[in-house]
């Protein structure tokens, strides 16, 4: 019962040949592979949205400073809560 050699493996590959047929493991794995494709191109969509949420913080500053709300002696400082 130790580790399996490469004549248990390939038994375990003809037997699953067998059940499954040729043509149907090729459309498990071209579908695999379009799977595989389409996550990474949604990854790659999600990455432009993650910048485009920060720009928004910065441009409400600028639109605060230019209505005047922002005076020359307020300190801007960040709260923190105690833990």
């Amino acid at each position: 019962m130790g580790s399996l050699s490469i004549w248990h493996w390939l038994i375990v590959l003809v037997i699953v040949m067998m059940v499954f047929g040729t043509k149907k493991l090729k459309n498990i794995g071209s579908d695999l592979g379009s799977a595989v494709k389409g996550f990474k191109d949604g990854m790659r969509e999600a990455e432009p949205d993650a910048s485009a949420s920060a720009t928004p913080a910065a441009s409400d500053k600028q639109l605060a400073g230019q209505a005047g709300a922002v005076k020359k002696d307020a300190i801007d400082v960040e709260a923190k809560e105690k833990i």
